[in-house]
């Protein structure tokens, strides 16, 4: 089991930036992937940007790349997403996910095994 607890989010103006983070705790999870997804009104959940745990790979959309960055401090066992240069389309629910298989990345909600409750973000014209 994994327990993930996200925060960071809010409202910011177009071109702000914002950073949220997600604290993991439980077995195992050293190994896993973590992952950003995010879900706007009315539209499907939507992969943001992974990175292996213990590597520090990573994997960032194209929707975002260039301007979201996604990184992990193992100390405090969180995984960050900063996003910069933020525009309206960016407004959803940012959820932080854990896939347990041994390698690879996904960019399918289906294969993260565990779930954050999400976290608002508003990005304001």
């Amino acid at each position: 089991q994994v327990h993930l607890v996200e925060s960071g989010g809010g409202l910011v103006q177009t071109g702000g930036s914002l950073r949220l983070s997600c604290v993991a705790s439980g077995r195992t999870f050293s190994s896993y992937t973590m992952g950003w997804f995010r879900q706007a009104p009315g539209k499907e959940r939507e992969f943001v940007a992974a990175i292996r745990w213990s590597r520090g790979s990573t994997y960032v959309s194209s929707s975002v790349k260039g301007r979201f960055t996604i990184s992990r401090d193992n100390a405090k066992n969180t995984v960050y997403l900063q996003m910069n240069s933020l525009k309206p389309e960016d407004t959803a629910v940012y959820y932080c996910a854990a896939d347990s298989r041994p390698y690879g990345y996904s960019s399918l909600t289906n294969d993260y095994d565990y779930w954050g409750q999400g976290t608002q973000v508003n990005v304001s014209s």
